[in-house]
């Protein structure tokens, strides 16, 4: 069978083993699949994030496990010639938000969000690319080529409910919840440039890779992570294409949009394209620092998938979420001078792909810094929004199910003067709409307490 993603990681797994179930056809990712022990862990409640479709409907239909029955059927012909579009994976897959819970909590590690990709991979190449996942997957080519129009068509959309509703027949977007609007003012972060002043920092300098979310819809992300890098001592230079890039001036992207709706080779194009960026990094050995959970973590997993060559191990040496990168040089001497910040007990809540790498101890690490900091670290599943998920109207109901497990009940009971902390892009989108309180990355807020604002720099990306 063929496979659009390399599963040779998966190689030796089940060798002899009478009792690992892998299924007759799809070689290593059958492997892949055959990881899961049946063991229910994904069907329970409580601590962590997996399963968020079986917490909210209690169904076993709805769980890890269920999908992986689902999975080994396909596998073993028990759906038929064409077993990627049969109606019984479709169900097994509808609720699933690639959350990434199972690779971190599942005992066997199944990871069911790189399954997925596969799976729609291949329902994309029986069926075509739905026109939906098409406009969600290509989310970085549109952005690129027509942010004024399409911007204007979103402003205009969210003003407008009779066009809302006429989005939602035609397209299968959720009315109920406003699209994010795109910045209109180009982005101002520095670092075009290496020049000796790019090299002044005395701590060194960091490479930081602006994803597609924070360059076109959260550009004081970036301006406060630079603002707070430069105040720990470092220079940043911002991650561009490389001189023979095919459009040098488009902004590199992780393939995260892409990944999702399983246009596989769409995503290794991105991927090559921060590779060839990399390589001057890699051999400089320079930090690479991530803003967007889910864009910087591709680097560290997803990217081993794309056949992107052996370089991949050195990226995942060198890149870091923000957090993890500011904790690790706190071992080496970084101090920030920080202040207090007025307000109530603050409230923060981890993105799934955070929680998965276990990269919340440095959140809970780094707002430690802030002199008389209260915070608490919501025990929650998914947001629910997890990309378009929550855009998608047969999912927008699950979607906020998901939300009022824990997150959204607790930002509710915060003060009104309180900060609410959130990384993910996506899941700052499901605390506003779920709650009407605007969310922040820890950058900005680390940059309020160095009294900086939270990044109004006008320096461009």
């Amino acid at each position: 069978m063929k496979t659009y993603l390399d599963w040779s990681a998966y190689d030796t797994y089940g060798v002899g083993d009478a009792y690992a179930g892998i299924p007759a056809t799809g070689g290593n990712y059958a492997k892949a699949v055959a990881v899961c022990m049946n063991n229910h862990q994904c069907q329970r409640d409580g601590k962590g994030v997996m399963c968020p479709s079986y917490r909210i409907t209690h169904d076993p239909a709805h769980s890890t496990g269920a999908r992986v029955k689902a999975f080994k059927a396909a596998l073993n012909g028990e759906l038929g010639e064409q077993p990627f579009i049969h109606p019984d994976l479709a169900a097994a897959m509808d609720l699933c938000v690639s959350c990434k819970g199972c690779k971190k909590e599942c005992p066997s590690s199944v990871d069911m969000t790189l399954i997925k990709t596969e799976y729609l991979a291949h329902r994309n190449e029986e069926l075509g690319v739905p026109l939906r996942a098409r406009l969600f997957g290509g989310l970085p080519e549109w952005l690129n080529r027509y942010r004024g129009p399409l911007n204007g068509l979103i402003r205009l959309r969210n003003a407008v409910p009779w066009l809302a509703g006429l989005a939602e027949r035609r397209l299968g977007i959720s009315a109920q919840r406003p699209i994010p609007e795109i910045v209109g003012r180009a982005s101002q972060v520095p670092g075009a440039e290496r020049s000796s002043a790019v090299e002044a920092g005395q701590r060194g300098k960091v490479i930081l890779f602006v994803d597609t979310f924070t360059h076109y819809y959260t550009p004081e992300v970036a301006e406060a992570a630079i603002t707070v890098l430069t105040a720990g001592g470092y220079s940043v230079e911002v991650l561009r294409p490389s001189a023979d890039d095919a459009e040098p001036q488009r902004p590199l992207c992780c393939g995260r949009t892409y990944l999702s709706q399983g246009m596989v080779e769409a995503a290794k194009l991105e991927g090559k394209r921060v590779m060839a960026a990399l390589a001057p990094v890699l051999a400089e050995g320079t930090p690479i620092v991530g803003l967007e959970p889910s864009c910087l973590l591709a680097l560290r997993d997803e990217f081993y998938s794309l056949s992107l060559g052996p370089e991949v191990a050195q990226v995942g040496k060198q890149a870091f979420l923000f957090e993890e990168f500011l904790m690790r040089e706190a071992n080496k001497g970084l101090k920030l001078d920080l202040k207090p910040i007025p307000g109530g007990k603050a409230v923060v809540h981890g993105h799934c792909h955070q929680k998965a790498f276990g990269a919340m101890k440095s959140v809970r690490k780094v707002l430690g810094w802030i002199p008389e900091f209260e915070f608490d670290i919501v025990d929650a599943s998914c947001c629910g929004m997890s990309g378009s998920f929550g855009l998608e109207a047969e999912h927008y109901e699950a979607s906020m199910k998901m939300g009022e497990l824990a997150l959204l009940p607790a930002v509710r009971s915060a003060p009104d003067d309180a900060p609410i902390v959130a990384d993910g892009f996506s899941c700052r989108h499901q605390i506003k709409d779920g709650t009407g309180r605007d969310a922040v990355h820890v950058a900005v807020l680390l940059a309020r307490a160095l009294g900086e604002g939270g990044g109004d720099r006008g320096v461009k990306i």
